[in-house]
């Protein structure tokens, strides 16, 4: 079904400014960048994919559609699940305001993939576009080190769609609920944004990623429809018969001087709020994989471990767990999304409440980026530290979020919005 040819360079990071030029002209676009980040879940260095209209693929709207399509173990499939699939997973609803307008989920077959491994540059094309492999490596070759003709940066004035005093009004609320014991977690969300404005998406997503050059990273197409995202969190991988989820709960600043960096790093690590945020929503994972895990099987790998970023410091913990061979992969996302980490304890419950308190629908923000390969493994995020943007709406918005738990303050934790809000600002703001 596909062709592949491989092509072998000494510097291959130099082709990904590039790649990310190259697609320019393509109306659907997945990029997935580690940013050199290792470990022994990762499967690539950085991967692009892409649909042509003059090739016949699949487009995808429905879980029914993904799941039969998934389930046949046909071919790669890239897209994304917004937030807001909740919906149709459990007995809820999203009525808050939405600037954005992605559907609820999307998912694409490329016409052209190109995935780097090491050295090598593979290249994965559908047969009816095979014959352009030679010719697209050469003008992608030719791309690297292209200055762009950048216009003058305008800068974007960013509104707030909650102000303080009612951030502080509504997180009091969840405390309230948290008291009564109706929850013990909630991951209370608030959007920033501006109308009738105008970027240029590509440059946008490449001055974020800079700032942190997270582990998944992600740039997105779908028409006129873009997600710029600098995600440091893994939602939920299939490795064989292998489940890997790694929720993030706990967030310190970064400090220039590095004793200082040492024990704000020191001090996370043994922060007591902090870590019962991880260590709730980390037994939250643990529910959500044992229900399709082997008996016995579910274990956590690393629990509250600090992992440093260019930007923050962050509490990770990582959870594994074994299933059936034949099981369908789609149902796996069916039985843990939305991400824990991004909804709170109980899950439904807290999206509940999250729903009456937040003022605006999540949408793609807290849902999940990645691919489905042709034996059924997958790999996802979550969308956080991320720009979404609608150009025929001329909106762009980002969204950021802390854990409420019984001993928040809320001063704390609408500076620890503030923190995460950073880098989305400034390369908005600023062009930085």
């Amino acid at each position: 079904m596909r062709q592949h040819c491989s092509f072998t360079t000494s510097n291959p990071f130099a082709y990904k400014g590039a790649l990310l030029e190259w697609s320019r002209s393509f109306r659907k676009v997945l990029w997935l960048d580690s940013n050199a980040h290792t470990s022994k879940y990762g499967s690539f260095d950085f991967l692009m994919a892409v649909s042509e209209q003059t090739v016949k693929s699949v487009s995808i709207n429905s879980m029914d559609e993904l799941k039969s399509f998934v389930g046949k173990n046909q071919d790669w499939l890239f897209g994304y699940f917004s937030y807001d699939l909740k919906n149709s997973l459990e007995d809820l609803v999203s009525q808050n305001f939405d600037g954005l307008g992605f559907p609820t989920l999307h998912f694409f077959q490329p016409s052209k993939i190109i995935k780097c491994n090491g050295e090598n540059l593979h290249f994965l094309y559908l047969e009816d576009c095979a014959h352009e492999i030679k010719e697209d490596f050469a003008q992608i070759k030719s791309m690297i080190n292209l200055e762009q003709n950048k216009e003058d940066y305008h800068p974007i004035k960013i509104k707030m769609r909650i102000h303080k005093d009612a951030y502080f009004e509504k997180a009091n609320t969840f405390l309230e609920h948290i008291h009564r014991g109706d929850i013990y977690e909630a991951n209370f969300c608030q959007e920033f944004y501006a109308n009738k404005v105008t970027i240029d998406p590509w440059e946008t997503y490449k001055r974020l990623n800079a700032i942190s050059e997270p582990p998944f990273a992600a740039f997105m197409r779908l028409d006129d429809r873009y997600l710029m995202c600098a995600s440091p969190e893994r939602y939920l991988r299939k490795q064989g018969t292998t489940l890997i989820s790694q929720p993030i709960k706990g967030t310190s600043r970064r400090d220039e001087n590095t004793t200082e960096d040492e024990n704000l790093k020191k001090e996370l690590a043994q922060d007591e709020k902090e870590r019962a945020e991880n260590i709730m929503i980390t037994d939250l994972v643990r529910n959500d994989l044992s229900k399709s895990a082997l008996k016995g099987s579910v274990a956590v790998e690393e629990l509250c471990k600090v992992y440093t970023y260019k930007q923050v410091h962050q509490l990770i913990s990582t959870v594994v767990a074994e299933i059936r061979a034949d099981k369908n992969p789609v149902e796996l996302i069916e039985e843990t999304f939305p991400m824990g980490s991004m909804t709170g304890a109980p899950k439904i419950s807290a999206m509940k409440i999250i729903e009456e308190l937040e003022e605006t629908k999540r949408g793609l923000y807290s849902g999940a980026v990645g691919y489905f390969d042709p034996e059924g493994n997958f790999d996802f995020n979550v969308v956080i530290r991320s720009i979404l943007y609608n150009a025929r709406r001329n909106y762009v918005s980002f969204s950021v979020g802390s854990a409420i738990t019984a001993k928040s303050d809320p001063e704390r934790e609408y500076q620890e919005c503030l923190l995460k809000a950073k880098a989305m600002r400034n390369v908005l703001e600023t062009g930085e």
